[in-house]
């Protein structure tokens, strides 16, 4: 993925490099270095419920840092190889409709130590935030923790 790609770029390459974002029915709605807004609808992701399935919410919210992450690795000369190491979830209330996945910038100092530590060692490590959001409202919270290896 490159740092200066369209949405649909962004968009077919998640959908041919990781097949789950496509049954999902994800969309990039915004992709950029600072921002990542990925959305996804009701009826591939429902549960017995009727509402959207845990699962479905997390995975967006960590597709949507980890798409953060890539593009602002992207420029790097060296390949890398980036994995979620840990996560957790906060859901704040049932999502019953479309939802989208808004992924924060990290922490200056947090990237600048991951930075520092890829160049150095060839592994670094760096925190990331999403809300996810239905009908505006905010209905869950990601936080996770992302490794970059160089090859």
């Amino acid at each position: 993925m490159e740092r200066d790609a369209s949405n649909a770029d962004v968009e077919r390459y998640l959908h041919d490099h990781i097949p789950m974002s496509r049954a999902m029915g994800t969309k990039v709605i915004e992709a950029s270095g600072d921002r990542v807004v990925l959305e996804a609808p009701l009826e591939p992701n429902i549960n017995h419920r009727e509402t959207v399935f845990g699962g479905s919410i997390s995975t967006l919210a960590i597709l949507a840092a980890w798409t953060l992450l890539n593009l602002r690795l992207s420029g790097d000369v060296a390949p890398m190889r980036l994995v979620i190491q840990e996560n957790s979830m906060r859901y704040l209330k049932p999502v019953v409709g479309p939802f989208s996945a808004v992924a924060h910038p990290p922490d200056p100092a947090d990237w600048s130590r991951c930075r520092r530590m890829l160049d150095r060692k060839g592994r670094g490590r760096v925190s990331m935030r999403c809300d996810v959001l239905c009908g505006g409202e905010k209905v869950a919270e990601f936080e996770g923790v992302y490794v970059g290896l160089r090859h």
